[in-house]
């Protein structure tokens, strides 16, 4: 499905905040995750846990990553932006949902994350 493992008021929410059309995040997202989640198993070694659900894996990166995957699927700079907004977004939701916020605030003021389908 478009989007996962991001919500579509996300996707709606960061196109409109990012220099990305509203048609054109969703097949973004769909490339990034096509990238990553062949990697899960190396990022469940390499990265910390920030949050899990049977769907999907948020994982803590460090801060530049997201041009590694830029490179590896080959999109803008522009492009990449808004999908890692996407990915900052979801889980900034979710630590809302969970009494979290203040934590996943903080740890994205010096990390960036990456949330993986399983």
């Amino acid at each position: 499905m478009a989007g996962d493992p991001i919500d579509g008021q996300i996707l709606l929410l960061t196109a409109a905040k990012a220099s990305v059309g509203p048609q054109r995040l969703p097949d973004l997202v769909d490339v990034v995750g096509a990238d990553l989640r062949p990697r899960f198993d190396t990022y469940a070694r390499e990265y910390e846990v920030a949050y899990e659900t049977d769907e999907y894996t948020a994982f803590f990166v460090e801060d530049g990553h997201w041009e590694t995957i830029a490179e590896r699927v080959d999109v803008t700079d522009r492009e990449i932006d808004a999908v890692r907004r996407a990915h900052h977004e979801q889980l900034a939701r979710y630590g809302r949902r969970n009494d979290r916020t203040e934590e996943f605030e903080s740890a994205l003021e010096i990390r960036d994350c990456v949330l993986i389908e399983r």
